[in-house]
């Protein structure tokens, strides 16, 4: 039988997904079970949905279509804010 960690840094048994521990505020907390309950789901869930989002690359995608957009209908929306 060959060792957990054979020549590896990191052992197998983290490969496929890692327990954590967040430590949240009651407010977060309680803000966190509300928006599960809402949706149907878990706290985790909602939680891995949260962080997948915010590292995903879409804000950079909204903040360059706003920029776009702004740039683009600037006189308008210049007029639409009068």
């Amino acid at each position: 039988m060959r060792p957990e960690n054979s020549g590896q840094v990191v052992p197998t048994r983290y490969h496929g997904c890692m327990a954590m521990n967040l430590r949240l505020t009651d407010a977060e907390s309680e803000a966190l079970r509300l928006k599960a309950e809402q949706e149907g789901r878990s706290m985790q869930e909602v939680a891995r949905a949260a962080i997948a989002q915010y590292v995903s690359e879409r804000p950079q995608r909204l903040r360059a279509a706003i920029g776009r957009v702004s740039t683009e209908d600037g006189t308008l929306l210049e007029r639409l804010s009068r």
